[in-house]
């Protein structure tokens, strides 16, 4: 059995199979997660339980016995009327690495983990980008919204991702979605490094915030863009401008984390309402842990 949730992002990349990795990383969380009664991403990312005295052994998922050498069963699930929509950065700083993980990698490997759980639970699911000030529809919500159709769909769309260029919405604009009729509950997953010009981001999702619709802000970032140890003399690049300034790490050190603290404090702050949650993660920090401390939060 692969312990996913101790498997980094890099030995997941190198699989080079978004459905495999993304399967690995859902199967192996919903395996942790055993009491809610209702399956669902908006809910409890939950589909299977353990087999019990009196339960029908045609239930039991044999496939997944397998793998895991435990009896589970897969809870029926029926068509839900819940939206869930990815929404992935693509501005050019989501090509920023770390050892081999880029940003963008990190988070196409997220996404087809959510993806894979929308697929077993009937969820419908759709895929947008933003990139160069603008919002791409990938997928939409539809008569095929769901199932495998809608997942493979998903996995096209995220392969073919690619991170370039700059965000250049100023402090008194905003990023416009489009209007959407909102029938039922549905459920936003954005994916980015939250990284701002002046508060376009903050913006969108204060502007899309309802009681009918939960928000969840997964900000991808770099070890180093936290911790800063570097040392020495180094040429710092912004990819998405393009331009470059060398400079000795340790003479800009404490500068550089206290800004970023009072940053990552501020964006903290501001998401603080009603059915909006921000979920950091770093790099190295592996994806199935990432997803399951999130969800055991919520449970709580």
């Amino acid at each position: 059995m692969v312990k996913t949730n101790g498997l980094l992002a890099s030995n997941l990349i190198k699989l080079k199979n978004l459905q495999l990795t993304g399967r690995l990383v859902s199967e192996e969380l919903m395996l942790g997660i055993h009491s809610s009664k209702r399956s669902g991403i908006g809910v409890e990312f939950e589909q299977y339980r353990h087999y019990q005295p009196g339960d029908d052994p045609k239930r039991i998922d044999w496939k997944l016995f397998g793998r895991t050498d435990k009896h589970l069963v897969r809870e029926s699930s029926t068509e839900s009327d819940r939206q869930i929509r990815f929404v992935l950065d693509l501005s050019g700083s989501m090509n920023y690495a770390e050892n081999g993980v880029s940003r963008l990698q990190y988070a196409q490997v997220l996404l087809a983990s959510l993806a894979y759980l929308c697929y077993i639970q009937n969820d419908q699911m759709s895929l947008y980008t933003l990139q160069n000030d603008s919002i791409q529809t990938i997928t939409a919500t539809g008569a095929s919204s769901s199932g495998k159709q809608a997942f493979q769909k998903i996995l096209v769309g995220l392969e073919k991702t690619v991170a370039d260029g700059e965000w250049k919405t100023g402090l008194n604009e905003e990023i416009k979605f489009p209007e959407f009729q909102q029938k039922g509950k549905e459920q936003f997953i954005f994916v980015t490094d939250f990284l701002q010009v002046g508060e376009e981001w903050l913006k969108m999702i204060k502007s899309l915030a309802n009681p009918r619709r939960e928000i969840v802000v997964f900000q991808i970032l770099g070890d180093q863009e936290i911790d800063f140890n570097l040392k020495g003399f180094y040429r710092f690049k912004d990819l998405e401008t393009g331009k470059e300034i060398e400079l000795d790490a340790e003479s800009v050190r404490d500068k550089f984390r206290e800004s970023a603290g009072l940053y990552f404090e501020k964006l903290k702050a501001e998401l603080q309402i009603p059915n909006v949650h921000l979920v950091r993660a770093k790099l190295s920090d592996p994806i199935g842990m990432v997803l399951k401390i999130f969800l055991t939060k919520r449970k709580g």
